[in-house]
């Protein structure tokens, strides 16, 4: 087994008696981004390969470096594939394909690559122009991951397994001419995102299973029926994320494993040795002896390693009460993921550190909710942000203090606390999944303050960008038949700058301007299934969306762009009528639903009294009874959708005052009117209100 690591070691072991024998390891040097095994096509595939930086390295499995080839790439490499002697490497947005080492095409991409990898070229023959891009395909989630179907392409050699950000599988057919959707898994459990994917027959049937493995320590393997669909056959849980999955033969002959590497840097191993033996007397107590001895061997290693520690912390204690001693603050790091989860328009905020976190404080500067998660063991306290309550005091000079104090606005209106919120989590925990919602419209930052459970105490700030229109997400087509309002903005402007406020007012949109003199953006709204369209090139942006509110926002937050540059705008609109009932029409399901379940979970506790004091329920109707069979489901999924319908009561609020804006009418005496045809709705009358104002 070689593994790659983040201090620029590999490290080679094999397992013997149980014990890992190490092969050979190098010297640390810069993080090891990707490794991979390489060799002449159609035989072993024996040479490892890592990519640290912006260099390439080969050693044998013996450990001597054979390779050191220096690409001259202006990023980090980031993904890699070896195919025989070609070498494909991807950064952030460059793809560089290398025969022998010599340079044979690239692309610069306009999106942030994630991973790359090559149909077996010894397979599929084709003519394609290196530098070229044949089509797009679009998946259902952020794809984060590749991998060949069977490990080489399936029997068309032209299948292609991806795994999203957000926890979706599927394979796809690379044909020449399109591209063919074979299945898709959708993430119905609501586990984490997929980081990696390995093909090899963990079962025995002479067919390869898929192993999977996800960002919230969970590993899959699913296996394929007669009509080839994937099938979950085992899952097992580990505590942090898992950053690599093989399948192969490792501890002991006759026994395949599942070998997974994890964040902070745990490799392990899941066997298909049964743990329970059928066995005679004789072979009962071999087998007792072994399970003794094992016993023994792991309590010896960690009463070594309790020592070390021990050691460690006393040469770390000496060192840092020493007068000679420079400021000895421990560094750790933190890996860190915050994604929109277009299945229920909330964001994921995942904190990993590679030692066990002490607390973690969430501040905003924006309005958010914080939601459940289940997984969730931490322990959370909220803090009042109320500035009344804040008691103003005086700092008097000291003269012996000669440390140099700054201070800081505490305007109101500046530093506003929307949210403080204290996470205290369990011991060993070193992972923590928050869900946030924000709301469009108001923007911000959001800041999570990590103090892991290390001495002398030390903490690491980690800041997240809430946009304007941060339930947008990206996609590749919209319809064009509904009914869109326009917002044309002209001017002394770039396209960089243009492309800068695109950046600053929605997510999933490349920080660099992409190639050429125009781009198209399509975008949907998670909640409310709205779409925005963006056209601009310089000195010209355009957007449609069939929600006013969109327009609205776009159009304030752009002016205020232009206005810190001191350029001037002409500003544009067309407002199309028609889409303020189709923007109602698409909240009505919603608003319908929560308003149903808040009038559920109020009759709960009156239904449980007549419940207790009648002794039974065969007196009441079929809705009440059903109501307090599902009581306890319905209690929960009120709870993890906290402040939902005032959510939807805002965004009608927020539809209605746009509306009239665009018009020059000034509306917002007319909202505790609106308020009250909401709390006894009629889709009609509600349409009726707007149509009337």
């Amino acid at each position: 087994v070689v593994v790659g690591d983040h201090d620029g070691v590999v490290m080679c072991f094999g397992m013997k008696k149980g014990e890992a024998v190490t092969v050979f390891k190098t010297l640390p040097g810069q993080k090891i981004a990707r490794l991979e095994l390489g060799g002449v096509l159609n035989t072993p595939q024996e040479k490892i390969f890592i990519a640290a930086g912006s260099e390439i390295r080969g050693f044998t499995k013996r450990g001597k470096q054979f390779l050191s080839f220096e690409t001259n790439l202006t990023e980090s490499i980031k993904a890699m594939h070896i195919s025989g002697s070609d070498l494909f490497l991807s950064a952030s947005y460059i793809y560089n394909h290398y025969c022998d080492c010599k340079d044979q095409h690239y692309y610069l991409s306009g999106d942030k690559i994630n991973d790359v990898i090559c149909l077996p070229v010894e397979r599929v023959l084709r003519d394609v122009p290196g530098s070229d891009v044949m089509y797009e395909i679009e998946v259902p989630g952020p794809p984060t991951v590749l991998a060949l179907h069977n490990g080489n392409g399936g029997d068309s050699g032209e299948d292609l397994l991806f795994g999203t950000s957000d926890g979706k599988l599927g394979l796809i057919q690379i044909t020449t001419s399109k591209p063919i959707n074979k299945w898709e898994i959708r993430n119905e459990k609501k586990r984490g995102g997929i980081l990696c994917i390995d093909s090899f027959d963990i079962v025995g049937d002479g067919v390869k299973d898929l192993l999977v493995g996800r960002d919230d320590g969970m590993v899959e393997v699913y296996s394929f029926d007669n009509a080839n669909e994937p099938v979950l056959r085992f899952d097992q849980t580990l505590s942090e994320s898992v950053t690599s999955i093989q399948g192969g033969c490792v501890g002991k002959d006759g026994y395949d494993e599942i070998v997974v590497s994890t964040y902070s840097g745990w490799v392990t191993g899941l066997t298909t040795e049964p743990i329970h033996k059928e066995s005679g007397p004789g072979e009962e107590l071999k087998i007792n002896q072994e399970m003794q001895n094992k016993i023994s061997s792991l309590r010896s290693e960690l009463e070594h390693l309790q020592y070390k520690v021990l050691q460690e912390r006393e040469k770390y204690q000496q060192s840092s009460q020493s007068s000679k001693a420079k400021s000895a603050v421990p560094s750790f790091s933190v890996n860190d993921k915050f994604t929109l989860n277009k299945d229920d328009a909330s964001y994921s905020l995942i904190l990993e550190v590679q030692t066990a976190i002490d607390n973690v404080l969430i501040q905003s500067d924006v309005p958010i909710d914080l939601l459940d998660v289940d997984k969730n063991s931490a322990v959370v306290s909220f803090s009042s942000c109320d500035s009344e309550s804040d008691v103003p005091i005086d700092l008097l000079d000291v003269d012996k203090n000669s440390a140099v104090v700054s201070f800081s606005s505490c305007d109101s209106e500046s530093n506003d606390n929307f949210l403080l919120a204290t996470y205290r989590c369990q011991a060993n925990t070193t992972r923590l999944e928050l869900k946030i919602r924000s709301i469009e419209g108001q923007y911000g930052t959001l800041q999570a303050y990590v103090t892991p459970r290390i001495q002398p105490k030390t903490c690491q700030v980690r800041q997240y960008l809430i946009k304007p229109l941060s339930l947008h997400q990206r996609t590749h087509f919209i319809d064009h038949d509904r009914p869109m309002n326009t917002l044309t903005l002209t001017g002394q402007f770039s396209f960089a700058e243009l492309h800068s406020w695109v950046v600053f007012c929605l997510p999933e949109v490349p920080e660099k301007p992409p190639a050429g003199e125009c781009v198209t953006f399509y975008f949907q709204n998670t909640f409310l299934d709205t779409q925005l369209e963006s056209t601009y090139r310089k000195g010209e942006g355009v957007f449609k969306s069939d929600n006013i509110s969109t327009i609205s926002i776009l159009k304030d937050v752009l002016s205020k762009e232009a206005t810190k540059r001191k350029i001037n705008l002409n500003i544009l609109y067309e407002i199309n009528e028609v889409s303020v009932k189709h923007t109602l029409k698409l909240i009505h399901p919603k608003l319908e639903y929560q308003l149903l379940l808040a009038k559920k979970v109020q009759l709960i506790d009156a239904l449980k009294e007549l419940q207790v004091h009648e002794g039974n329920t065969n007196f009441l109707i079929p809705e009440y009874r059903c109501i307090l069979e599902e009581a306890d489901h319905l209690q929960e999924e009120y709870k993890k959708q906290p402040a939902h319908l005032e959510r939807l009561y805002g965004m009608i609020t927020d539809l209605f005052i746009d509306k009239f804006k665009f018009k020059g009418t000034n509306v917002k005496t007319k909202v505790p009117l609106l308020l009250e045809i909401l709390d006894s709705y009629d889709q009609n009358a509600l349409i009726a209100f707007f149509d009337a104002a």
